[in-house]
């Protein structure tokens, strides 16, 4: 996937709303994009194993990374965000804020364990290719000493040639699985580094309930000692008109 294409998909939101609805698709890419990641590393190490679907995983994963840091970031935003002065939508806003930490989580808990079964296949594949490697080399240096065991100054060459020929074509393997392991485990610990954030923000969000809910109190408090002046106002006007009543008569 083009960089230009992921550009498209990340976007920029600033207020409320259009954060909340970019992290509630971004979360539900993350999801889908893990199912299909979950499908191509069954193919690692199958007949379907080719570089096209190593290729496509790798873009796949890779942009599903950073989606999940830019959700993270959304969700960070959204914490900035000037709340609502009314305390029921502050409640609103503080459970939508809930359910997309709660979404993200679970979404990034699947996609770790993809990301980590991805980088275990392609280290397992890693060792496979250098174990084939030696083999192949040891068994052309077996099979020249049976040919030109009386010709000593033919064999060493020969031998060489072969180990050169199998190492340059497994070399090229190696370090391309090698790579990719490298970009899975940076991108494992990007996705650690959220959990962490993720950490702090539900911290941070349980802080905020709570001033939510003692704002909410004062304002009763408020209310109720507003409608206990009204009363008592109420009731001094009744004695003044009657003592005026009085009066008169």
């Amino acid at each position: 996937m083009s960089s230009g294409k992921a550009d498209r998909y990340l976007t920029q939101p600033r207020d409320s709303n259009t954060l909340t609805q970019t992290c509630s698709s971004n979360i539900q890419k993350i999801t889908q994009n893990t199912a299909k990641i979950k499908s191509m590393v069954n193919q690692l190490g199958t007949e379907q194993d080719t570089s096209e679907l190593r290729d496509g995983l790798q873009q796949i994963q890779h942009f599903t990374n950073q989606l999940a840091k830019e959700t993270n970031k959304h969700l960070k935003d959204l914490g900035f965000v000037s709340p609502s002065s009314a305390p029921s939508e502050q409640r609103q806003q503080k459970i939508q804020k809930d359910r997309l930490m709660n979404d993200f989580s679970a979404a990034l808990n699947n996609f770790q364990a993809v990301q980590r079964q991805a980088a275990q296949k392609e280290k397992e594949s890693v060792a496979r290719a250098r174990a084939g490697s030696r083999l192949s080399a040891e068994d052309g240096v077996s099979e020249e000493q049976l040919v030109s065991f009386d010709n000593q100054d033919d064999w060493a060459p020969t031998i060489t040639q072969t180990e050169e020929a199998i190492t340059e074509e497994d070399l090229v393997l190696i370090k391309e699985r090698e790579t990719n392991i490298r970009q899975l485990e940076s991108d494992i610990l990007d996705v650690n580094q959220i959990f962490k954030d993720l950490a702090v923000m539900i911290h941070d969000q349980g802080e905020m309930i709570d001033s939510i809910e003692a704002n909410v109190e004062s304002a009763e408090v408020h209310v109720d000692r507003g409608t206990e002046q009204l009363q008592r106002g109420a009731y001094f006007q009744v004695i003044q008109l009657t003592d005026l009543q009085q009066q008169d008569q």
